[in-house]
């Protein structure tokens, strides 16, 4: 299955510019299910009497398709293989190789002047979401990009940030690679298409930016390579598991041998840059082909980086071979099959591309703890409530519904509490959505107004969140002073067995001591032990509700935010009551400093 397959093709396309006069070729199918393809190139008189140059060449192919064959067909036997992986979690590249006017951009792209003449581009959108449709029980996210990769330099075909003028004004792509040897295409923008016609539009969008011009082999020649990419992650919604893959679909720049064509100027520039980076795609395949080299140049160009996993990495790659059958062109025919002939040679090892979703781990995560949360509050709240719920709760409660409605998302839950007032008001607005007719027309997008917004006041916010802190600790409380209740109930059945609940310490005193004066009877000592024991039980079990009251408090009172401001009035008011003794002193020295002149001045007087 790693192996790449090769299949060659003489397009309609090239037929606009095959003269009446063609080489001599012949198809034939071989005992191994290949398909054969010969070429007779008769010897030319120049060569003299002695010539010994091959007559016949003949190269094997996995399918040979002739002029006449439609895209349907190629799209079979090529792409709908590849795509089928792709959706299985691998990688899968199909590329077309050949010279210029052999039909390459009408194989990968398509024409325009009919719908039978679509490409495979177009083919393979369409066959994706059809296949999406056929699998409704796991979630398919496509996005797009298109790289264009002209005189060695990238260009996003797609970004809709910047409206072309020239080509410099489209953002240029940059390679950078990581510690891990991973490559990273710099301001490559990626595209979300949730339809088949989003993933057109953009597919329309790049092609209408690309560079072309007219040559003397072809009318309108793309000067540059273009790489479309679907990027294509599929998981089932109640896996963490998430398939990625990507399908890379490459029109090669067409081969041209200058010293022919005779271009010159910025034709001639264009060529040396298509044929060098088409030479350095050669070596890489060379050295792909050789097992003994191990060393595999894919920097040598920016197209070989690009596709460094599509030609020896994990992918699973097809390629197209464009050859044109013309006497004039059978050279560059002959070079285009053995170039595809190496490519066939490479064997790739791939694999499934499967991760974890760190993003849906968290979600999910996150939403078991508030479901045990929830769980946990029914089976432990013990308390009932009762009453109408406030305004602010039945807001909450509102909102959570209103989300819950619009999250399409499988795993969506409404959680609110343990509280069965708010249940039922949920069920009740639940039920409200379904009877009103509301729910069946299709939710318009907002548009900004001038309204006021709401906001919350933090004052509020903050005697909320006191008060939640308050009833936790109170509950806390509550549940301690239970279970000490109840040790100490036990611990009193059993050392006062003798003893019966259900009535007051008190009345049973006051009952003891009426049965004491009736009877007139004195206590045994047996009894007053008895007694006295239990008195030191009541006294005991008194002094442990004291203490769980005292622990309660002062948690409270180191918890309670405005302690500090307490302490601090207390210190106020200390400092207070000492002035005011001092000032109570003075007073009273005053008094008796008064109280003495007036004894002296009476006594004097007399």
């Amino acid at each position: 299955r790693g192996s790449l397959q090769t299949h060659t093709a003489c397009s309609s396309r090239a037929a606009l510019f095959i003269q009446k006069t063609t080489g001599v070729y012949e198809v034939v199918q071989s005992q191994d299910g290949l398909e054969a393809l010969s070429f007779t190139v008769p010897r030319s008189e120049a060569g003299g009497a002695v010539n010994n140059r091959r007559e016949t060449f003949s190269f094997k192919f996995s399918r040979v398709f002739d002029s006449n064959t439609g895209q349907e067909e190629v799209f079979d036997a090529v792409s709908r293989e590849v795509i089928d992986n792709c959706l299985e979690g691998y990688n899968g590249t199909i590329f077309a190789y050949g010279q210029t006017g052999s039909g390459k951009t009408f194989t990968i792209t398509g024409g325009v002047e009919r719908f039978g003449d679509r490409g495979l581009i177009p083919r393979s959108l369409s066959y994706l979401f059809q296949q999406y449709h056929k699998s409704p029980g796991t979630i398919f996210t496509t996005h797009i990009s298109y790289l264009e990769i002209y005189n060695e330099c990238g260009y996003d075909l797609l970004d809709p940030r910047h409206e072309m003028a020239r080509l410099e004004d489209l953002p240029k792509v940059t390679l950078m690679e990581d510690r891990e040897s991973v490559l990273h295409l710099r301001n490559l923008s990626l595209h979300p298409a949730n339809n088949e016609e989003e993933a057109l539009n953009w597919l329309f969008l790049g092609d209408t930016n690309r560079v072309m011009a007219e040559t003397p082999m072809n009318m309108a020649s793309t000067r540059s390579h273009c790489i479309f990419t679907v990027h294509i992650s599929a998981r089932e919604p109640s896996s963490q598991l998430i398939r990625r893959a990507k399908l890379h679909l490459v029109d090669l720049a067409g081969s041209e041998r200058v010293g022919r064509t005779g271009v010159e100027g910025t034709l001639l520039t264009e060529a040396k840059y298509i044929n060098l980076s088409l030479h350095f795609l050669e070596q890489v395949i060379v050295a792909l082909s050789d097992k003994s080299r191990s060393h595999v140049p894919y920097r040598n160009s920016m197209m070989t980086s690009v596709l460094r996993d599509s030609l020896g990495g994990n992918c699973m790659t097809s390629m197209i071979a464009t050859c044109s059958v013309e006497k004039r062109n059978i050279d560059e025919t002959i070079s285009t099959c053995r170039f595809s002939q190496r490519v066939a040679l490479i064997k790739n090892e791939v694999r499934v591309n499967e991760e974890l979703d760190p993003k849906l781990m968290v979600r999910q995560l996150r939403q078991q703890v508030a479901e045990l949360r929830e769980e946990l509050s029914l089976a432990t709240g013990g308390e009932e409530r009762d009453g109408d719920l406030e305004l602010a709760e039945r807001e909450r409660c509102e909102r959570l519904v209103q989300d819950y409605l619009q999250d399409s998302s499988p795993e969506a839950r409404l959680l609110v509490g343990g509280d069965m007032r708010k249940i039922q008001l949920c069920f009740s607005l639940l039920k409200a959505r379904v009877k009103s007719p509301l729910l069946h027309t299709t939710p318009k997008t907002a548009t900004p107004t001038n309204q006021p917004t709401v906001t919350a006041d933090p004052r509020l916010e903050e005697v909320i969140r006191q008060r939640d802190e308050e009833i936790n600790m109170l509950l806390k409380t509550l549940k301690q002073e239970r279970r000490k209740i109840a040790e100490l109930e036990a611990r009193l059945r059993t050392t006062a067995p003798e003893e019966r609940g259900g009535a007051g310490e008190e009345v049973e005193e006051r009952k003891e001591e009426r049965v004491k004066e009736e009877r007139g009877t004195e206590t045994t000592g047996e009894q007053e032990a008895g007694e006295r024991k239990q008195a030191e039980s009541r006294k005991a079990w008194k002094s442990e509700l004291s203490r769980a009251r005292q622990e309660a408090f002062d948690q409270f009172r180191r918890d309670c935010p405005i302690m500090d401001q307490v302490n601090q009035h207390k210190t106020d008011l200390r400092t207070k009551y000492s002035e005011a003794k001092a000032l109570g002193e003075e007073v009273q020295s005053s008094r008796t400093t008064i109280s003495e002149w007036g004894n002296l001045c009476a006594s004097t007087t007399l």
